[in-house]
């Protein structure tokens, strides 16, 4: 896959003093899909809630049908509800004043929906932007309850996050309201076709909006990612960021996403095509999600130092977001899978990396032997090339 061109540069003058970090390894991985289409007889694990047919609807309720066979909005509503929560991210801001630096805890909203359950844990796919650097998050339910949610993954260039909530965690009474969402197909929506979304607005709690679709495959760049979006009238405000929208068979087309929406103008609302992000959705909601941290004598070692592609950087230099790696240790694992000085590790085991931090910290949860795949962008020819590698973690060397 071919990234944006990259202008020739001066490194050393983009990253200036280069830090280095020791980083430690993982194993579990991630089935990886090729092609436009999903092969999904070849999926295994947890799988998303497809409909048979755009429109179709195989299940869904006849109750609210109009002539036309699609459905009022208020039925649409009513069934939706259930696959529909409230995302509140906790975080802990960093703030100068005075010349001295304070923390001070902040809190965001957003919208998340249910793609997927088992009999240990229920999945939510929202915006990656919805959760970033939270320290906390938490989920509410149509019936009012509140849970602890994890992160399972991102795609940062897709702005998508899927989170974990575990079923003991959940009351009988919001196992038995919640349901799963049904996907519909967003390549079989018409400009001019009828949609109804569903959000957090302003953190006020789930609001319903209609209207309809704009435009199709409508080309928006934010920090430097580029996506084909569906444009729609319908009301998108903050808080609506990982919304549902659904078409007139209350099936869900797209994710919505305020981030996108331009608050300067009216009637412009953005959300992320549902079969553009398919594969994304279920290799993030097969991860396994660690939640103990290797010891550290048992960490492995991956043997590179890097720096990071800031948002600022990425969009100066049109370099991928990651980590960009200054160094390579002769007989690490890192070398033996062929990384090099220049190249950008954006994703480790199928989730996005925008940073040292957030390398390190996935790293600490591996142990040494375990295999991880990375996802690596390289400069060639005035383009970035990514690939996928496996590095094979090796001990820890002692200093």
């Amino acid at each position: 896959m071919m990234k944006k061109g990259a202008k020739t540069v001066a490194l050393a003058l983009v990253f200036g003093v280069v830090a280095s970090v020791t980083f430690q390894g993982s194993n579990y991985m991630i089935e990886q899909w090729t092609g436009e289409e999903v092969q999904k007889e070849a999926v295994s694990g947890i799988q998303l809630r497809q409909a048979a047919g755009a429109g179709s609807g195989g299940e869904v309720n006849t109750a609210g049908m109009t002539t036309g066979g699609t459905r009022d909005i208020s039925s649409i509503a009513q069934e939706a509800m259930p696959s529909v929560v409230s995302i509140t991210n906790k975080s802990v801001q960093e703030m100068r004043l005075f010349g001295q630096s304070q923390s001070y805890e902040s809190e965001n909203r957003g919208t998340g929906i249910i793609i997927g359950q088992t009999d240990t844990e229920l999945l939510l796919v929202t915006n990656h932007h919805v959760i970033n650097g939270a320290s906390e998050i938490s989920i509410g339910f149509v019936d009012g309850e509140v849970a602890e949610a994890k992160l399972k993954g991102s795609d940062t260039g897709k702005d998508l996050a899927v989170l974990s909530v575990k079923m003991e965690d959940l009351t009988e009474q919001t196992k038995e309201q919640i349901q799963v969402i049904e996907l519909g197909k967003s390549s079989e929506l018409q400009v001019g076709q009828q949609v109804v979304a569903i959000g957090n607005a302003l953190g006020y709690g789930q609001s319903v909006t209609t209207g309809i679709v704009s435009a199709l495959n409508r080309e928006v760049t934010i920090d430097n990612n580029t996506n084909l979006l569906i444009q729609t009238d319908a009301a998108i405000n903050p808080g609506n960021s990982g919304g549902a929208l659904l078409n007139m068979s209350g099936q869900l087309v797209g994710i919505n996403s305020a981030k996108y929406s331009d608050t300067n103008v009216e009637g412009m609302g953005y959300a992320i095509p549902v079969d553009d992000v398919l594969d994304i959705m279920e290799g993030l909601m097969n991860r396994t999600l660690r939640e103990e941290k290797a010891p550290e004598e048992e960490q492995g070692f991956l043997g590179i130092t890097g720096q990071d592609v800031t948002s600022e950087v990425s969009e100066a230099y049109d370099m991928p977001r990651g980590v960009f790696i200054t160094s390579v240790e002769e007989g690490s694992g890192a070398a033996a899978a062929g990384l090099k000085k220049g190249d950008i590790i954006t994703k480790f085991d199928g989730a996005s990396i925008s940073s040292m931090a957030e390398l390190k910290e996935q790293l600490s949860y591996y142990r040494e032997g375990e295999q991880v795949k990375l996802t690596v962008s390289t400069a060639r020819e005035g383009e970035y090339q990514e690939q996928t590698v496996t590095v094979s973690l090796r001990e820890k060397p002692v200093k």
